[in-house]
């Protein structure tokens, strides 16, 4: 999961025209984490959501389901199925990643819904920097036209941040760069 999260880094620093090795070598040596869901049968699913409306606050998220849906995205203002292939991964780009591309690249707004029949199981590759790596994007990202959207910050910030202070929605970005703006101040 790591060799291929950084293949992808590589593309994603290609297509904001940085390079593939700028953000290769920004996540080598990462601190991240791998998760199991487990969603079992629900008795009421339309009153209960597996995992609530939100993005993730990590940078990349490489997700594998199994063959029963859940997921499902938000687009054009309304939430859509993605339909599983266990022979595939889906990946959403998350909070810390806006934040490095400038909020080029925006974070995936998700929820996983329950249903009354059938277990559902999924594994999730959150990657995040390294403890120590300041989140700022590259130089080439900003300019007069484009300017910093979102202040410095390190990932074991903005985790703290999503465990003690607010728990990860869609605003996570938003919210966070407020409180820790009012806290540098």
């Amino acid at each position: 999961m790591n060799t291929l999260s950084l293949g992808i880094m590589e593309l994603l620093g290609v297509s904001l025209g940085v390079g593939r090795e700028y953000f290769r070598d920004f996540f080598e040596g990462n601190d991240s984490i791998m998760r199991l869901n487990y969603y079992p049968p629900c008795q009421k699913p339309d009153l209960t959501l597996g995992t609530g409306p939100h993005c993730d606050p990590t940078s990349l998220t490489i997700l594998h389901q199994d063959h029963v849906g859940g997921l499902q995205v938000f687009v054009d203002e309304k939430w859509h199925s993605i339909s599983p292939d266990p022979e595939a991964f889906v990946v959403n780009i998350g909070d810390t990643f806006t934040a490095l591309s400038n909020g080029i690249f925006k974070s995936c707004l998700h929820r996983a819904v329950v249903n009354n029949v059938t277990v559902r199981k999924s594994l999730a590759f959150f990657l995040c920097p390294k403890l120590d790596k300041v989140v700022k994007p590259p130089n080439t990202l900003i300019d007069s036209k484009n300017p910093r959207v979102y202040p410095d910050f390190t990932w074991p910030t903005l985790s703290e941040f999503t465990q003690k202070h607010y728990r990860a929605d869609m605003k996570t970005l938003d919210v966070f760069t407020t409180w820790l703006q009012q806290k540098n101040n």
